[in-house]
């Protein structure tokens, strides 16, 4: 199975730092056995945001698509209602389960808007901008997530 990861950082789209969460999403997605078969940054822009969710899923057939940063309350952070406008059904369990891993160690861990859910056969994944936020939150997910995509690919629930 193919997965892609998507930073969404206008600074890091501007070549302003190392796109270190990128990275840790690569990581979870090699752990779980899947092959990477890219990693962008993009700007912190809806319409960009919504066209490169599709794009992966749709183009490329990701089973997976893991996003990084643009989920708090800054006013530039639409990576959820982009996400939101792709997917076809919602998973909220998964960003609840990332909320929760969040819990003990940083007090603003319900200032995460990131959402989950399904386009097609393709799960998208919002993550944190926080490289340790996303370690936490892989941690939680990491046995459930092949699951999860064993069924959307078709396979038959146990």
């Amino acid at each position: 199975m193919r997965a892609a990861v998507v930073t969404i950082s206008t600074s890091k789209a501007r070549g302003e730092g190392a796109d270190e969460s990128g990275a840790r999403l690569a990581q979870l997605a090699i752990q779980l056995g899947l092959e990477v078969i890219a990693r962008e940054v993009i700007a912190d822009e809806r319409g960009t945001i919504e066209a490169r969710l599709r794009h992966w899923s749709d183009e490329e057939g990701c089973a997976l698509v893991l996003t990084t940063g643009g989920t708090g309350f800054s006013p530039s952070d639409l990576t959820p209602e982009a996400t939101r406008a792709v997917i076809q059904r919602e998973a909220p369990g998964i960003a609840e389960a990332m909320r929760a891993a969040s819990r003990p160690h940083t007090p603003h861990w319900m200032l995460s808007r990131g959402v989950a859910g399904i386009r097609g056969s393709t799960l998208i994944v919002n993550f944190p901008g926080s490289p340790s936020s996303i370690g936490q939150a892989g941690d939680a997910l990491a046995s459930a997530l092949p699951h999860a995509l064993a069924l959307l690919g078709g396979a038959t629930p146990h």
